[in-house]
């Protein structure tokens, strides 16, 4: 599926390493709550398993081009494959310069990454734990997309006896807001599902903003699917908390200061977005400007839910400096 070839044909790259993003892939679709850094992780683990480099440098080379190669055919998902290439590669830098021994780290490193798949579950389980508290009894809390650790943190406040409600975006236009109520809804959860466009209106019946994170910046801002940063400043004016939950392996070393920080990231969509949509007499093809992502600075965010703790957003920085 979504594969975006580079203009001027397939790289040779591609073709030597068209399995990774195959295994991709089927790690995503196989196990539905899987993370895209988590897959990436344990698709790079399997390309040190295969290598057939001799030396650290080698090795290095060969996980760059297969990480690029991920991100190039991933471009809706390059974000979280970005922080989780970008984590995998700290490992291995580290562990090349802890292990002098290349079998014995390369032994070390296919260990790590497949942990890290487990690590990833029990982060989600923590957060859950750690943000369950704040899910009161009796409140409403609005949600924006589908977020793993939202779903964890709501359905482990419904199994603790905590009686709330669950406003969801529909999030266009995956409208995922729609994915999400599903799994609510089996929980016995009571959840409405309003229009991106309703977020205003509905807001006075809102208690808390709940929402996920593609990538938590060096400021404490979050990088999260379109619509999130508008609906923070909303909350602000209504004086609604704004939570964010999200593993640590979202930590990413970024700073953006505005939207067209993020253009490497948020591919444009083409109209077809829309099609349907008007029923016009004559096919008019307006350029669509759509990204997938926006930026919400740290002013907007009340606190972070993450499986180091309930963290402020300044306490981010401080994070990623261990």
């Amino acid at each position: 599926t979504n594969m975006t070839h580079v203009e001027g044909g397939v790289h040779g790259a591609d073709l030597e390493y068209e399995w990774v993003n195959k295994l991709f892939l089927n790690y995503i679709e196989s196990e539905s709550d899987m993370a895209m850094a988590v897959a990436a992780i344990k698709a790079l683990t399997e390309v040190i398993k295969r290598s057939k480099a001799a030396t650290m440098m080698g090795l290095e080379k060969e996980l760059k081009t297969a990480a690029d190669l991920l991100k190039r055919h991933n471009t809706h998902a390059a974000m979280s494959l970005s922080s989780g290439c970008e984590l995998f590669t700290r490992f291995v830098t580290k562990a090349s310069l802890d292990i002098p021994d290349f079998s014995e780290c390369k032994t070390r490193l296919i260990r790590r990454g497949e942990q890290f798949a487990q690590k990833s579950m029990m982060s989600r389980n923590k957060i859950g734990q750690l943000a369950e508290r704040f899910i009161r009894d009796g409140v409403t809390v609005l949600t924006h997309g589908f977020s793993r650790g939202v779903l964890a943190v709501l359905l482990r406040a419904a199994q603790q006896g905590n009686r709330f409600r669950v406003i969801a975006t529909e999030s266009r236009p995956e409208s995922d807001g729609y994915a999400l109520s599903e799994r609510l809804a089996a929980e016995r959860i009571p959840v409405t599902v309003i229009m991106d466009a309703g977020v205003a209106h509905a807001m006075e019946r809102v208690d808390l903003v709940l929402c996920g994170a593609e990538a938590i910046v060096e400021n404490g801002g979050i990088i999260n699917k379109l619509g999130t940063y508008q609906i923070s400043i909303v909350a602000s004016a209504f004086n609604k908390p704004f939570y964010v939950a999200a593993e640590s392996f979202k930590f990413t070393r970024l700073y953006p200061l505005s939207q067209s920080d993020l253009k490497d990231f948020t591919t444009r969509r083409d109209s077809s977005v829309y099609a349907g949509e008007q029923k016009s007499p004559r096919p008019l093809s307006p350029s669509v400007d759509a990204p997938y992502l926006d930026y919400t600075p740290p002013s907007y965010i009340t606190l972070l839910f993450t499986e180091l703790g309930v963290l402020t957003p300044s306490a981010v920085s401080d994070e990623l400096i261990k």
